[in-house]
């Protein structure tokens, strides 16, 4: 007769934790300016403000925005402000830069609210293999979070995993 296996890791304290799970849902949109600027390069108020008059907002009904300019105009920072105050009736969030930045910031807030309790004196393993955008400062966001009270934290997968940390005794 054959032993019975034994799965370890599902038996063991381990806690994964997947940033995958906390990423909420909603379009992710880059607005950029250049398009409404005078060649692309000359921010011209009374035309610039009569783009933002005209623009449609409502298309950005619960998505989070990315506002950047991909010329090399130097943009005002009130220009950016103005934009924001046009998109804060409809977006969940608004940041002046990138996708990379928005996600950051998303899971930033996140991680700052994360409820620490099921961690405390636990093994912990964040996930590493996402198939949604985790951006990796999200990933050192979290080691400062839960190392504050996990008992150890590794990187990877409960098969494969990479210590990173380990508590004092």
């Amino acid at each position: 007769m054959a032993e019975e296996i034994i799965n370890r890791v599902a038996n063991s304290k381990l806690i994964t934790v997947d940033l995958e799970d906390y990423y909420p849902s909603g379009r992710r949109v880059v607005i950029d300016i250049k398009d409404w600027l005078f060649e692309e390069l000359i921010l011209k108020e009374k035309d610039f403000r009569e783009h933002i008059k005209n623009h449609d907002w409502e298309q950005y009904q619960n998505a989070y925005v990315a506002l950047t300019c991909s010329s090399d105009a130097i943009i005002p920072s009130w220009a950016y402000l103005l934009v924001s105050s046009n998109l804060s009736n409809y977006a969940k969030k608004v940041v002046v830069g990138n996708l990379e930045l928005l996600e950051t910031v998303i899971y930033n807030e996140i991680i700052e609210q994360l409820d620490l309790t099921d961690f405390e004196m636990k093994p912990v393993i964040i996930k590493g293999c996402t198939n949604k955008p985790i951006p990796p400062t999200a990933y050192t966001l979290l080691i400062q979070k839960i190392q504050t009270v996990a008992k150890t934290v590794m990187f990877g997968e409960a098969c494969s995993t990479v210590p990173l940390y380990k508590a004092k005794k």
